[in-house]
């Protein structure tokens, strides 16, 4: 019987792969570096093996699926290469896999996790559906109809893939140790929409994404009337929002959702365009995505004492600005704290200006040491840069999180891509020793 071993399977698309196989049914393992990652809750709920690298764990009857994070010269590859068993990397297995159903990539600068999440949540509600998402969740059904997947950019990835359908949410410039502007994004985004088999939904409120060429039909989405689908009649609240969808400018249907923020409406717009052209139950769509909890790490919330602690992912100027827009939605009496990590020292560099703009949206701002990426010279940037050009800006470590006690009734948003969230467990701690 074959295995599927995954070099690196705490990664967050590996994880999710490995479960998607898991549920199918088929042997699964995998091995990655002893520290704890949050996409490990989920293996090991599956009862799924997790080993540390070591050569000793590749044998007969494997099928290795390696992780991008990891070279040819790694000592289980180089072992499988050796023992002449298959070694896919992971983006091309899931380019092959995919074939097998009606697939859905969800791609786009931002946007991409939450959108699968809903997208899979609403679809499942109608056909058996498998999903892959980038925040480390996967599910396999054995009798899919749909494969739901998140299509990253980052260094091109996503070519790897032909997928029936591609919803992208936007494109902008991101990952600057590896595209040149935002120019070289879009080129990448314009070839995978030569990829696509049968139709993208794309936002066309984006003005790049407007100038997308393809061989399938482009639907668009969006708040501007020349979209197809337009959400009209924005009605936001602290419970939610509710909009009307008009296609092509003919009343549609009603929609609730319990997101906030601009960005949580286009989202379902899309969901809601990739239905409508699929023909699914228009009632199951509303239903579906009135009930959608949400994804991990994408304005996860919870109540302590009188403060709101929001764990969020955003570790870009625009995602940071929607973030603290949903949290003003939501919680408009109370003051908004950002709690900020940067991620890479080229992002920081390239955008500084543009996380000086977004962070001073909060009212207070506290400040963590860049985190560094394995692929970068520090260079001569430091957080104190950015300090500086943000009024009243804090400094915070994670030995220290008393001052954040100062706000009582403040909503926090821890925010990066790093590991920004034992800043969040170090400050639980200070809370509960202060109880005690």
């Amino acid at each position: 019987m074959t295995i599927y071993h995954f070099v690196g399977i705490k990664g967050s698309g590996m994880s999710a792969l490995a479960q998607v196989l898991h549920d199918m049914e088929y042997e699964v393992q995998g091995s990655d570096v002893e520290k704890y990652f949050f996409t490990q809750k989920s293996l090991e709920d599956s009862k799924i093996k997790i080993l540390p690298f070591q050569k000793e764990n590749i044998g007969p009857d494997m099928n290795v699926i390696a992780g991008n994070a990891f070279p040819d010269t790694h000592e289980e590859i180089e072992e499988a290469v050796e023992q002449g068993l298959p070694v896919t990397r992971y983006h091309s297995f899931l380019g092959d896999f995919m074939q097998e159903f009606t697939s859905v990539a969800v791609t786009g600068a931002h946007g991409k996790t939450s959108t699968t999440g809903l997208l899979a949540h609403v679809i499942r509600g109608a056909k058996p559906t498998s999903y892959l998402i980038g925040d480390g969740t996967g599910k396999g059904e054995k009798d899919a109809e749909y494969f739901v997947f998140e299509a990253c950019e980052y260094r091109r990835h996503f070519l790897s893939y032909h997928p029936d359908y591609a919803i992208m949410t936007n494109i902008d410039f991101d990952h600057p140790d590896y595209f040149a502007n935002v120019d070289d994004v879009f080129q990448a985004f314009q070839e995978m929409a030569m990829q696509v088999k049968k139709g993208i939904i794309a936002c066309g409120d984006d003005e790049h994404l407007q100038k997308i060429q393809a061989k399938v039909p482009v639907l668009f989405y969006g708040f501007a009337e020349e979209n197809d689908f337009q959400a009209r009649n924005v009605n936001k609240n602290p419970d939610g929002t509710t909009f009307d969808v008009f296609v092509r400018n003919e009343f549609f249907a009603s929609f609730s959702i319990p997101g906030y923020g601009d960005h949580s409406i286009l989202n379902a717009l899309s969901v809601i365009a990739l239905c409508h052209y699929e023909d699914l139950d228009t009632e199951i769509v509303q239903e579906r995505l009135a009930s959608f909890q949400g994804v991990k790490r994408r304005f996860s919330e919870k109540k302590i004492g009188e403060q709101i602690l929001i764990d969020d992912y955003a570790h870009h100027p625009t995602e940071i600005k929607v973030t603290i827009e949903a949290a003003r939605q939501k919680y408009p009496d109370r003051e908004i704290i950002a709690v900020f990590q940067p991620h890479t020292f080229t992002r920081t560099q390239t955008f500084l200006n543009e996380f000086a703009d977004s962070l001073s949206e909060a009212d207070q701002v506290y400040l963590c040491e860049i985190f560094g990426s394995a692929r970068e010279n520090h260079g001569k940037l430091s957080i104190d840069d950015l300090r500086g050009k943000i009024e009243n800006a804090k400094m915070i470590d994670e030995h220290n999180t008393k001052p954040l006690m100062a706000h009582e009734n403040g909503v926090l948003i821890f925010m990066g891509a790093g590991d920004v969230q034992k800043f969040q467990e170090a400050y639980e701690e200070t809370l509960r020793n202060h109880v005690e």
